[in-house]
């Protein structure tokens, strides 16, 4: 997929490139975890697992369409390049990064519609990286953003939750903490918000996580729901709360899925949706208005032979790339229900 994308350096104001189009992913490679490390080659083996899904042979039959050869143009944006040591440094250089990628025009600019923002597909490294693109799209739409999390850990932990005898401002941002400093600084919308496929340990001896939790508004979807929900009851449930016209922040943490089917990553945790229940998922949520995404964690030193944690991501980037472009053609009105149909076509004869 990604090593197949146009490519474009990721470069400061005063040396231009050509406007950015509707999609584009990038890499923030960059590793704050508390047990496996690793995570910081994850786009790699992302983009590795991507190889097979081309151009050529990208037409997704769930949604009548190819991604990478609709009117869109999805570019890969390559690595942003993020110091190793000083955290406080890399969370600047992310921020810059994603507020310069994010304010940029799209390359197709619809006349009726000039406030037409890219949407950016950002493959992680550490979930932390989510911190940053918040911070990012606050100031390019405007205001707090809903935040859809699908993850196996809330991520809404206070710092204090990671104590350290050597306390630091620095050490408070971590892949635990950063959506608790995020809704502290005003970046997530209360009460429009979800996790989903949870399954954490909690803090001390009682649910005083969970009531730091439901204080920055989340909705929590346990792994458990999907037995007695199915993923049709999941997707109504994210719907409802979330609603098809906010702006969202599409977060997925590799580590929602069970370990037995993707053990790359740094925090596993047994009792995981499959695969095909999170694919599934996503594709029903796809009226989302859905601003930017991750996929973040995966750690392939931890990886299977058959590099199944990386494949899985790969297809988790199509599916996100899919639905973006489905959705865009649905609103523009460019083929029934978003379908290319005849626009596909037309494109094989020439």
């Amino acid at each position: 997929m990604f090593d197949e994308l146009q490519a474009c350096r990721l470069l400061p104001d005063d040396i231009r490139l050509p406007a950015l189009s509707e999609k584009a992913s990038f890499a923030p490679v960059f590793d704050f975890l508390l047990l496996d490390a690793g995570a910081r080659f994850g786009p790699r083996a992302i983009r590795a697992a991507s190889a097979r899904q081309t151009p050529f042979r990208g037409f997704n039959p769930r949604r009548g369409l190819n991604p990478y050869t609709s009117p869109y143009t999805i570019l890969d944006c390559g690595d942003i390049p993020i110091t190793p040591f000083d955290n406080a440094l890399a969370l600047r250089q992310m921020s810059e990064a994603f507020f310069e990628l994010g304010s940029r025009k799209p390359a197709i600019l619809q006349d009726s519609d000039s406030s037409s923002k890219p949407k950016l597909l950002t493959l992680g490294g550490d979930h932390s990286i989510a911190l940053p693109a918040l911070r990012a799209l606050n100031k390019i739409y405007g205001g707090p953003i809903a935040v859809l999390h699908f993850d196996a850990h809330l991520d809404t932990w206070h710092p204090a939750k990671y104590p350290s005898p050597w306390k630091s401002a620095q050490s408070d941002f971590n892949h635990g903490s950063m959506f608790w400093i995020a809704s502290n600084e005003g970046l997530i919308l209360n009460g429009s918000s979800a996790h989903a496929g949870l399954r954490t340990r909690l803090s001390g001896d009682g649910w005083d996580d969970f009531v730091d939790d439901e204080r920055q508004g989340f909705l929590r979807i346990s792994s458990d729901d999907i037995d007695d929900l199915g993923t049709k009851g999941i997707i109504d449930a994210i719907i409802k709360r979330i609603r098809v016209d906010t702006p969202t922040y599409l977060s997925i943490d590799i580590d929602v899925i069970d370990p037995g089917l993707c053990p790359g990553t740094g925090t596993p945790e047994p009792g995981g949706w499959t695969s095909r229940e999170l694919i599934r998922i996503l594709r029903g949520l796809e009226d989302l208005n859905v601003v930017g995404a991750d996929i973040v964690e995966v750690a392939p030193a931890y990886d299977g032979v058959g590099e199944q944690t990386a494949l899985t991501a790969a297809q988790l980037g199509f599916e996100i790339l899919t639905s973006w472009v489905g959705r865009g053609l649905k609103l523009e009105g460019k083929g029934e229900d978003g379908r290319i149909g005849d626009i596909g076509r037309k494109r094989d004869e020439l």
